[in-house]
């Protein structure tokens, strides 16, 4: 009996035993076996682009269970619901986009682009969410026309880099409410870091009812003075546009149409603006700025509507543009330095000016200004340097090359005696000017084809002419002899006609300037 219980005791112990051991190779074969489909997958999804196999789907006829999930990235699923969503705009969202996005669309933020609806804020949201994200791209669409009132694209905290990529068109309110009593601009990009404006659109400021407003309250070029028509009539204030239902509705105060302020490389190219109520495209402050392919386009009877105006600014490049307006083509006034404009076609206006310097008593430094391969039409000036009596600091190192002037009234002038208003007293102290160069100046005048008129105290010195072809039309106006005042320098070639009215050399008087006069 103790034998038979022994013998069931050392089979039940086998039994026992085998059932462990199967236990141990069951959990080995499955450990394997997932180890096994992980290599297979990951082998297949670096094969395939990360779609899976289809060899283990089927086995024995049974249908399996689906594997274990795997992230779209290594193996997207073709079920739609599994797709990764895609990087294009979402309707979607707190901005329209989504969070990897550095495209702004100003439809996407409410715009309208009906040109009847009021866009300013959604231009105000759009700019508020690209500011956040470096090189991104501010996008106005073509095909659609946008009413913008007055707004401030600004910095300094926006990233760098941004793009406002403008195909449509931008128009400004006719109406005065917007304007309150008056702004100096009405686009306007301030303190930005690599701001660039570009496309084919249009930024149309719809100037003619502010045109007709005061228009003996605004300046007026003193160059008039010299103009003298044959009937000897002279007209104290040019004629205006035709007067509209917007008249006297308008502030007295005109705004830029589009201004940059405190910025670093700042681009500007592709777009055309046009019937700004006062001047086109304003730098002020600005370091490293880049123009080129822009159109400016206003009536020649347009008040004050310069086409670019640059203050305080350094290191400007101007090509390739097309400048029509109502004053000067381009206006380069106090703390410019470093200006390079060339290849540019100017008329009507007042062709390319340095100044007016010196006004109210003011220092003015200008310096290092070149101005070439330029064609001007039916100008009232070619080129020309004008400040008022009174002011100090200097203009020196100044070229004017290669400028094709046709029908132009005064294509060569330096005015010492601005005054734009009624009244000018007469003061002694001056801009001094000095390192002027004239070569290449060819064309045809119809007034005068020099006109210098330098300071008393402080003359002009070291003014150079080469290669002066200018040849007189008769239209309307009194032709006139080239006149030069207290102008020193050298005539390095024959002129047409003769300018034997510049004194050759340096004046034996001339005043030393003092420090408050250096730049």
């Amino acid at each position: 009996m103790g034998g038979v219980n022994f013998r069931s005791l050392t089979f039940m112990i086998l039994i026992a035993f085998f059932v462990w051991c199967s236990s141990i190779e069951t959990c080995i074969a499955r450990r394997g076996k997932h180890w096994r489909q992980s290599r297979y997958g990951a082998a297949l999804s670096k094969k395939k682009g990360g779609s899976h196999g289809h060899r283990n789907y089927h086995n024995g006829g049974s249908k399996p269970k689906p594997p274990p999930p795997q992230s779209h990235k290594a193996t997207p699923s073709p079920k739609p619901k599994e797709e990764v969503p895609p990087s294009t705009p979402s309707p979607h969202g707190r901005y329209g986009y989504d969070q990897q996005s550095t495209v702004f669309n100003v439809l996407d933020f409410g715009a309208k682009g009906d040109g009847k609806s009021d866009d300013t804020k959604a231009f105000q949201d759009t700019w508020a969410a690209a500011c956040k994200v470096e090189a991104s791209t501010v996008v106005v669409p073509a095909e659609f026309v946008f009413l913008v009132g007055p707004i401030s694209f600004s910095g300094p905290y926006c990233q760098a880099n941004i793009v406002f990529q403008l195909d449509g068109t931008i128009i400004a309110p006719t109406d005065a409410r917007p304007w309150g009593k008056g702004l100096l601009q009405w686009l306007e990009f301030t303190k930005l870091k690599g701001i660039a404006i570009q496309g084919k659109g249009i930024i149309d400021g719809r100037g003619s009812g502010w045109w007709q407003d005061a228009p003996y309250e605004d300046p007026y070029d003193d160059e008039r003075k010299l103009i003298i028509p044959l009937n000897r009539t002279v007209q104290e204030r040019p004629p205006m546009p035709v007067r509209n239902e917007l008249s006297g509705k308008m502030p007295s105060i005109k705004p830029t149409a589009l201004r940059f302020y405190g910025s670093f490389n700042v681009t500007v190219t592709g777009i055309t603006i046009q019937n700004s109520p006062q001047c086109h495209l304003k730098f002020d402050n600005c370091m490293g700025v880049v123009v080129h392919d822009i159109t400016v386009s206003s009536p020649g009877d347009s008040p004050n509507t310069d086409g670019i105006h640059l203050q305080n600014s350094n290191d400007v490049l101007i090509h390739s543009s097309d400048l029509a307006c109502g004053d000067d083509c381009v206006s380069i006034q106090t703390g410019c330095s470093n200006v390079y404009i060339h290849n540019v076609n100017c008329g009507p206006g007042h062709g390319i000016s340095i100044g007016s310097l010196g006004r109210d008593n003011s220092k003015a430094c200008v310096s290092n200004i070149t101005v070439r391969d330029i064609v001007m039409h039916n100008t009232m000036n070619g080129v020309r340097i004008k400040t008022w009596q009174g002011g100090s600091g200097s203009v020196q190192g100044v070229l004017f090359s290669n400028i094709q002037v046709s029908e132009v009234q005064l294509p060569i002038v330096i005015d010492q005696f601005y005054c734009d208003k009624r009244k000018c007293s007469n003061e002694t102290a001056a801009v001094a000017l000095s390192g002027i160069t004239y070569e290449k100046i060819r064309g045809t005048y119809t007034v005068k084809p020099v006109h210098f008129a330098c300071s008393d105290s402080l003359p002009c010195i070291g003014v150079t002419l080469s290669a002066i072809e200018l040849k007189p039309v008769q239209e309307h106006y009194h032709l006139y002899d080239p006149f030069c005042w207290q102008t020193f320098g050298e005539l390095t070639t024959p002129t047409v006609p003769p300018i034997s009215c510049l004194q050759i050399g340096k004046p034996t008087n001339n005043r030393v300037q003092s420090d408050h006069d250096v730049c």
